[in-house]
Parts: C-alpha cells; structure tokens; sequence
C-alpha cells in the first residue's frame, strides 16, 4: 500500500497537507505518531527566505523522525523559488509548490492559485525548479481558478512535462475557497491525463472518505487536510481501514484530553508557555468539537495561561462528563 514519489517512499499514500497555522512541528509529530505516510511544513513564502524573514525560520524548521517530509513553497518568480528551494533542499525529501491557495493577499500578488490563470508561468516555475534541485518535486493546485477555466488537467500536462514527480488536486476552484463539495471527478480526470503518481485532495473527513476517494478517481494517494485538525489518529484510523476493511473506533473523551495535554506539552517546549497556550485555544476547539460540554471546555480553555491550569481543567471536564474520579491525564 506504500507509495513513490521520485525516489522517496512512502509507507502509505496517506498525506498531511499543509495548513498554514496548524502543520507546525508539534502537530506533525502527532500525526507521524498515528502513521501518517507524508508530512508537509506549512506555506512558506520564497522570498521570505530571500529576506532572511526570523519568522520563516521556525516554519522551515524540521526533526529527524518527521521523515519523508516536504516543504511547501509559494512564490511567482521562477529565478527566486528556485533559487530558495536550492538553499534549504538538503532539509527536506520533497519540494512542494503552492498553487492553490486562494487567500485574497496571496493571489493578489499573482501567487497561490493565480498561477493557474498563467499556464506559461507556472512551466517556467517548475522548469527552474526541476533543472536545480535534486529532489522531487512536487505541485499542488486546485480544480481551476473558476468555474469558467477549469484547467487542473493542463497544468497537471505542464507539471509532468517539467519532470515534476507527482502532483496533488484539490478538487475546487479559487472561487470556491473551502466551500461547497469538492469536485472528485476533476482528479479521476487528472489521473487518466498523466503517468506520475496523483494524489487527491478535498473532503477527506473520515477512513470511509478516504478509500471512496482512491476507488473513484483511481489517484495514487490521499491527502488530508481540514479533517486532520483536532484529530491526528484520523491517519492511523484510515491506514488501517485501507489495510484492513476493519473501521476502529474514534478516540473517547479521555484519549482525547490526553492528546490536548500532549500537544500543548509539545508546543510549550517549541514555543514557550504563553504563546504555546495560546496557540492551543484553536486546536483544543477543533479537539473539542462534538464532544458533550465542548462549548463550556472551549470557553474556558480561553482562559488557560499554563501546562498546569489546562490538565486540571481537563481532569475537572472529565469528572463533570463522568469519566471517573482523579483523573490523571499524565499518568
């Protein structure tokens, strides 16, 4: 069930996609512990590191045990992508380009999914790319920047062209942004139009999702996005469905509030207390959501400023749910 990408192998076509605020380190590390196949870094703009910009240092940052990992890049300017994809390729197994974010700022300034209205543009990019760095190399984008030039199967052409070694569809337009269904049969379309690997992308929310998706469209791997937030074991659940047939169980309320403290452990030790508690408040909702009494746990997790406050908080969240007395979350 494993999966090739240039000459990196993947143990599973199971892929976390890039999340711009979420794949850092610590979230990555969660999801390679639950046996995702590939990871990526979030966006990273190139000229940012052109810049030396102190911020894109920690979004370039990578560990040993991550491995394959990808970095995703975004720019517009063939010469400076390459470029900057040279410097730090030693990093990384996989360079990846962004071709489908629509953040109004991005592809404002003709990045992110408007590079798919400049076909010439994008076979310039990945020419560059593919001619100096010696790894894969690798493009995701979307269905089309709208419903009137849908083009993923052009650009897809022009990618494998350049010698790009795999490519990645998000099955909506710019226009849509994240919303409405995403569109499978554009990656189904996609796979019948190239040879290298395709992997698809766009409401993978569950194992079940997952395989449609491969038995569908006949793409090569499957990369999660929105539905990996607040829910790493969703990567160990769907290789394990894919291997199997056999659905496991969703993680319970304790197993839940134990991955919350692990991952604010994590992003503590990264970041530091306050700004690592902050940055838990969004992904303890995510974590939350669907549980009983998760808007009451929300609204006081807002409220956490350390480690210490937010175990006890969430012992008191077990008890109240009746999951038992003295709960030890780091037993």
């Amino acid at each position: 069930m494993g999966l090739e990408i240039g000459n990196v192998k993947l143990a599973n076509p199971v892929i976390l996609a890039p999340l711009a605020g979420v794949t850092d380190v610590a979230f990555r590390r969660l999801c390679k512990e639950q046996g995702c196949g590939l990871l990526y870094t979030e966006m990273v703009s190139a000229k940012a590191i052109l810049y030396n910009n102190r911020n894109t240092r920690e979004l370039l940052e990578v560990r040993t045990e991550e491995r394959p990992v990808g970095v995703q890049l975004f720019g517009s300017d063939p010469e400076i992508v390459s470029e900057m994809a040279c410097r730090i390729q030693e990093d990384f197994d996989l360079i990846d380009i962004n071709m489908g974010c629509p953040v109004p700022k991005v592809v404002g300034n003709g990045e992110g999914s408007a590079l798919m209205k400049n076909p010439r543009l994008v076979e310039a990019i990945l020419s560059a790319l593919v001619r100096k760095v010696h790894k894969p190399v690798t493009v995701k984008f979307r269905k089309g920047f709208d419903d009137s030039s849908v083009n993923a199967v052009e650009i897809a052409r022009i990618a494998e062209g350049c010698g790009a070694a795999a490519v990645t569809v998000h099955g909506r337009t710019r226009e849509q942004f994240y919303s409405g269904k995403a569109d499978w049969e554009i990656i189904r379309q996609v796979k019948e139009a190239v040879k290298i690997p395709v992997i698809g992308n766009g409401d993978v929310f569950t194992p079940q999702d997952a395989r449609r998706m491969l038995e569908e469209t006949g793409c090569d791997g499957v990369m999660v996005a929105r539905g990996a937030r607040g829910n790493p074991w969703l990567f160990a659940r769907t290789v394990h469905y894919l291997e199997t047939g056999e659905l496991l169980p969703e993680p319970d309320r304790e197993t839940v509030c134990r991955m919350i403290l692990r991952h604010a452990g994590l992003q503590t030790e990264l970041k530091g207390e306050s700004l690592g508690m902050k940055e838990m408040r969004k992904h303890i909702a995510w974590y939350s959501a669907g549980l009983p009494h998760s808007a009451a746990l929300r609204r006081e997790c807002n409220r956490v400023e350390s480690l210490g406050e937010l175990e006890r908080m969430l012992e008191g969240y077990l008890t109240g749910c009746g999951a038992g007395k003295n709960q030890n979350l780091c037993s």
